[in-house]
Order: structure tokens, then C-alpha cells, then sequence
């Protein structure tokens, strides 16, 4: 059995990586869909939702592995000569349609593990090299974009998986030449005249160049937010970040709330004061779970939009600490934030920790196991601030 192509016929390699290749999208579509319309209000359902995903993306990593073999074979070996050179349109088309496959077997997997990399999320990959991808940041520009692309080119791929498909059944059926079983036993086909050459795959990466301008227009321009509202009191937070951390399946995921309000009265000789924050729910990124997130057994975003962390600022042995409460999703829970903060003159910078258990305000109720998504959450604030 030979190895290599020929002018008439697969080689045992081409035909390998052929169904090889089939077989692993084929696996790699109904996993995805079922992945995403998979439930996740309750432990046991959320675990079975990862599963899904995690199975999906590892399949997907396999289908890029095969393209890169796969079209890497192609490039290097003879392509077997058509067997109706005569049709011209027709065998242009079919070489179109293949290298709209070729691509589409690059492009969907790639993207879709830029956006694995660009977010933080349930669901890793199942390999031991790790979840992040060099030059590719923890972005929701990068998330949105791979994301739109992901979408607009599993479209692409399954059209051209359709029209390849239709193509060898109507070559089988109603033509009754030898295309499909060249592919399938090696059996050698086709007149003398050469394959297609490049223009087909001229064509497909035109082609491709504008379905990924269309993805790109997809993509939503208008995700900016501030970063912080005006507040009162005596100091003004110019700069800060306010981030928390779960843990879910395991990994740690990070995120971070994009506009919030801190009203802030301190004064440094009695080491004493008050402070309110004001959050807005809905400006929260949580990597690949923040739609979730949003949702009635989570946040509840569309009930209560806002929380608010209310305090009165003190000395404890010492140490500096705002002790109040933190209003969210209806719910008042007491919350103790220890912090170091430092004053040069009239500007601040603060910097505090602590965790918080998701169970006192009823979120996540539907996820008992902590295996599967922790209790505890951890807050962690940091800031730059201005005497008024």
C-alpha cells in the first residue's frame, strides 16, 4: 500500500487523514451543540455542561493538529488529476469547495481556542500544556472577535462540508466514476491532465478574507465603559480596579467590574471614616461564564442591578479595616474588608482583600458542590485617590 500520492490516486496517508479528519468533525459538531443548549442550574448538570465543552475543545485542538498534517501533506504531495477534465466549472468548483475546507479546518478550531485564551472560564482543554496561547491576552476585544469568527465560520465549514458531501454522492450515484472510491481503497483514477493547480485555493482565500470581514463587523463596538463614576466625600478615586475570583471545575476564574462608585470620607490623623462603593452588576466580566453570570440563579442582574458595600472605616489592633455590609441581589450580608493604605501627601493608594461566601446572597443556589463551583469568593479592590 503505497504511502504517497500519485497522478491518479490517494496515497494511504492522504486517505488516513481524510477520515481521520471526518470523523473528528463529525464528533466535533454535535458536541458543540449540545454543549451550548446543555442546562446548568443544578451540580450534576453544570458538571455534565463542562464535560461537554471540555470534550468539544479537545476534539476541536485534534481537528486543528489534522488540518495543519493534513494540508501540510496536501501542499507537498501530487494531487491525483480530475476525472472529468472536461468539466471545467465543475472541477474548479469541487477544488474551490476543498480548499473552503482546508481553511474552514484552520479557522473555526483556531478561533475558538483564541477565545478559550482570552478569557478565563470553565471547561479547560483536556492536554497537559496549558490554556493560554502566546500573544494572545486575557481581552474582551480578543474574546469578541475570535467568538464572531467562531460563529461565522462553523457556518462556513458546515456549507462547504455539505457541498463536499453532495459532490462525492452525486460522483458515487449518479456518475458512477471512481471519486469516491479513490478516496476510499486507493483506486486509481483520472486522465493524464494535471489537477487545478492554485487557483481554487486563490479563490477560497478571497473568499475567506471577506467572510472574516464580515465577522469582524459582527463584532460590537460600543462594550467600552467607564471605569469609575464621580463619588463624594473628601477623596476622589482617580484610578482602581475592583476584581473578584471563583473557582470552578477546579481552575480559578477571574474577573472584573468595570464601573463602580466609591464615596469615600477619611481622615488620617483619627484613622477614621466612612465609605460606600456602588456596583454596577451588569458592568462585570467574568470570562467565558459572564452571560451566565447575569442570570436569575446567579446574579440576577435584571432584578438588582446595583450593589453596595456600606462601612465605617476604623482601626482594629492596628490594622485598618472597613466593617459593614455589602447589599446584593436583595440580600444584606455583613462583610469585614481588611486593607493597607498608604498617603503621600494628598494622594492614596489602597489596596484589600477578602472573601466572600456566594451562599449569603442566595447565588449559585442550584450548585451544591463545591468541587464543581466554590463557596468562596475572593474580592480583591485596589485604588488611587485625590484630597478633595
Amino acid at each position: 500500500m503505497a504511502l504517497a500520492n500519485t497522478h491518479h490516486s490517494y496515497g494511504s496517508a492522504a486517505r488516513v487523514l481524510h477520515w481521520m479528519t471526518a470523523l473528528v468533525i463529525l464528533t466535533a459538531f454535535p458536541l458543540g451543540l449540545i454543549a451550548n443548549a446543555w442546562p446548568w442550574e443544578t451540580s450534576d448538570q453544570f458538571a455534565v455542561k463542562a464535560t461537554l465543552f471540555s470534550l468539544h475543545k479537545t476534539v476541536g485542538l485534534m481537528a486543528f493538529t489534522l488540518a495543519v498534517v493534513r494540508i501540510t501533506w496536501a501542499v507537498v504531495q501530487p494531487h491525483p488529476a480530475p476525472i472529468h477534465p472536461e468539466r471545467r466549472w465543475e472541477t474548479a468548483l469541487a477544488g474551490v469547495v476543498h480548499w473552503m475546507l482546508y481553511l474552514s479546518l484552520l479557522i473555526v478550531p483556531l478561533s475558538g481556542w483564541v477565545h478559550h485564551a482570552a478569557t478565563t472560564g470553565f471547561a479547560p482543554i483536556w492536554w497537559p500544556f496549558g490554556q493560554s496561547l502566546p500573544f494572545v491576552p486575557v481581552d474582551d476585544g480578543v474574546a469578541s472577535a475570535s467568538a464572531a469568527m467562531h460563529w461565522l465560520f462553523t457556518k462556513v465549514l458546515a456549507a462547504s462540508l455539505v457541498l463536499h458531501v453532495a459532490g462525492a454522492i452525486k460522483h458515487h450515484a449518479l456518475d458512477r466514476d471512481a471519486t469516491l472510491v479513490r478516496m476510499w481503497r486507493g483506486t486509481p483514477a483520472g486522465g493524464d491532465r494535471a489537477a487545478h493547480g492554485w487557483a481554487p485555493a486563490g479563490i477560497a482565500v478571497v473568499l475567506y478574507g471577506m467572510a472574516t470581514a464580515a465577522a469582524l463587523a459582527l463584532v460590537p463596538t460600543d462594550t467600552a465603559r467607564p471605569t469609575l463614576g464621580a463619588g463624594t466625600g473628601n477623596w476622589q478615586v482617580t484610578e482602581g480596579t475592583l476584581a473578584i475570583e471563583v473557582r470552578q471545575m477546579g481552575s480559578a476564574i477571574e474577573g472584573s467590574f468595570g464601573q463602580w462608585t466609591a464615596d469615600i470620607d477619611y481622615d488620617p490623623d483619627t484613622r477614621s471614616g466612612t465609605v460606600q462603593v456602588t456596583i454596577d452588576i451588569e458592568s462585570l466580566r467574568l470570562g467565558s461564564v459572564t452571560a451566565q453570570a447575569m442570570g436569575a440563579d446567579f446574579f440576577a442582574a435584571d432584578d438588582h442591578p446595583t450593589a453596595v458595600f456600606a462601612a465605617d472605616i476604623g482601626d482594629r489592633d492596628g490594622d485598618l479595616v472597613a466593617d459593614g455590609t455589602l447589599t446584593l441581589r436583595g440580600t444584606e450580608a455583613p462583610v469585614t474588608l481588611p486593607f493597607v493604605l498608604r498617603i503621600d501627601g494628598d494622594r492614596a493608594v489602597m489596596e484589600g482583600q477578602t472573601t466572600l461566601d456566594r451562599r449569603d446572597f442566595a447565588i449559585g443556589m442550584g450548585q451544591t458542590d463545591p468541587a464543581t463551583l466554590g463557596f468562596d469568593v475572593a474580592v480583591r479592590i485596589a485604588l488611587e485617590a485625590e484630597r478633595e
